[in-house]
């Protein structure tokens, strides 16, 4: 099969028929094999019985039914899961996304060589309120990832080539940063396309601005993941060194101080009078606590299942 098409969707009944004859239109214009997985991620609208519908008038429509609404990543999850194309294509489900951009998005994955191709949404049909946060937002993504050749990590149309989506993992929120998880899975050839934005036909968002907040947090979540998911002892074991030595050099100069004081007749009074000894001492009990962090983290890692887990490109 050539391509598998992933949508995600919400509440968007009015949406679905037109959106699956435009997909349809394009994959028999260009010669495709195909499958479409509509992910319900739980509507409480009409959507799923427009999807049984679909189903019934082609063999291509497939469909997934959550009981409740989990969010757009565990909707990714499982369409990744059933997705048997050797390109797989994610687009959202309100008309926004243009089916016609899946032929060059083909073509940049089977010709071009890259293992994902994420579109930007250059010229937008969005309110200020939602473009100047986003352009924050991916200049944050941009240089914690690396990956600075991408405008719009959060573009909902994007091409995969079925080995990376088979090797990484989508949960929580992370769907915003498919490309970083990419990346640290080994697939570097990373593309971008200019692709066209829509305006919303029906319906509202289902976006609110707490995204943003998420996003910098779930963002923060991965980069820590990354660089210290398998060795915490690194970042918890220096971090309560640094502390716990500050704090014990503090607390030898609060007591030089008093002996200097003493041997020189100088008014002195108790150490624990003195704010810094107290200052020294949670310094020291902090660094205790972060080492131990460290060192139990380690000792989570080196029982964990896939600790050894490792991308192989190639075996001979």
């Amino acid at each position: 099969m050539d391509i598998s098409v992933i949508v995600p969707l919400y509440n968007e009944e009015e949406s679905l028929p037109e959106l699956y004859e435009w997909i349809a239109r394009v994959m028999k214009a260009n010669g495709f094999s195909y499958e479409i997985i509509f992910v319900n991620d739980g509507s409480t609208d009409r959507s799923w019985q427009v999807i049984e519908e679909l189903s019934r008038k082609s063999d291509a429509v497939k469909g997934i039914k959550f009981r409740r609404n989990y969010g757009k990543s565990p909707a990714l999850y499982c369409g990744f899961e059933r997705a048997q194309g050797d390109v797989v294509i994610t687009m959202d489900a309100d008309l926004q996304d243009s089916p016609d951009e899946i032929p060059e998005l083909y073509r940049m994955i089977t010709q071009d060589g890259y293992d994902l191709v994420s579109g930007w949404k250059q010229k937008r049909y969005d309110p200020l309120s939602k473009t100047i946060p986003t352009k924050l937002f991916n200049a944050t993504a941009r240089a914690v990832s690396g990956i600075h050749n991408l405008h719009d990590f959060n573009c909902g149309l994007k091409a995969y080539r079925r080995e990376v989506i088979k090797n990484i993992e989508v949960y929580g929120e992370m769907h915003r940063y498919i490309p970083y998880l990419a990346k640290n899975a080994g697939f570097c050839r990373i593309g971008e396309k200019v692709v066209h934005h829509q305006a919303r036909k029906y319906g509202k968002t289902k976006f609110g601005l707490n995204r943003f907040v998420n996003g910098y947090l779930d963002l923060l979540t991965l980069w820590f993941l990354s660089k210290f998911g398998i060795k915490p002892m690194h970042i918890f074991g220096f971090l309560g060194s640094i502390m716990f030595i500050l704090g014990f050099i503090a607390v030898i100069t609060v007591g030089a101080t008093k002996l200097y004081d003493m041997y020189h007749g100088n008014p002195y009074g108790l150490v624990t009078d003195n704010p810094y000894f107290y200052l020294a001492l949670t310094t020291m009990i902090l660094g205790t606590q972060l080492f131990l962090a460290g060192f139990i983290g380690e000792l989570i890692v080196r029982n964990a299942p896939e600790r050894n887990k490792y991308q192989i490109e190639k075996e001979l």
